[in-house]
Parts: structure tokens; sequence; C-alpha cells
């Protein structure tokens, strides 16, 4: 069965994909911290990634706290897809 990713479907507006395997590792983490700094209360971004971004998340958690929400929208080997809410 082939795995459907959500990442490549259109999204709202105020929903903004940002799709990690396209960046080199040495700057992702700067990469979305910095896309994440630029949203505006009550946007989210559509994390797209190969693999689970546990390290990260810890990362996010330290910086934003309850600044930013995190939900999986897909978990799967290999599709990992997590919307990155800030809230206000």
């Amino acid at each position: 069965m082939k795995t459907i990713h959500v990442c490549n479907h259109t999204t709202p507006e105020a929903l903004y994909p940002f799709d990690a395997r396209g960046v080199a590792k040495r700057f992702r983490h700067a990469a979305i911290f910095g896309a994440l700094d630029s949203l505006m209360p009550g946007e989210t971004m559509r994390f797209c990634n190969d693999h689970d971004p546990l390290p990260l998340l810890a990362q996010m958690q330290q910086r934003y706290g309850e600044k930013v929400a995190i939900e999986y929208v897909q978990r799967e080997p290999g599709a990992i897809v997590i919307d990155f809410k800030v809230v206000s």
C-alpha cells in the first residue's frame, strides 16, 4: 500500500509547509526555528521529515514552551508530518 504524504496536499492560508528533507542537516534546526519565529499567533507550520525529530521537539519545548502546540498529523516510518501551531 502506498503511503500518501500529507505535505503534498494544498493547504489553507495560515498553514505553511516546511519540508525538512530538502534542507542540509547542518542547517535544519536553524531553518526550522527561523521559520517558527516568523509565524504569527494562530498560524501553523506543517513540518515534513523522513524520521521522528525527537531531539528537535525537545529543543522546541525548551525554547517555546507552551507558545507552540505540537500535533502529529502522520507518524509512520519514513513519513513524519507534524503541525507546529503558534498559540497566542
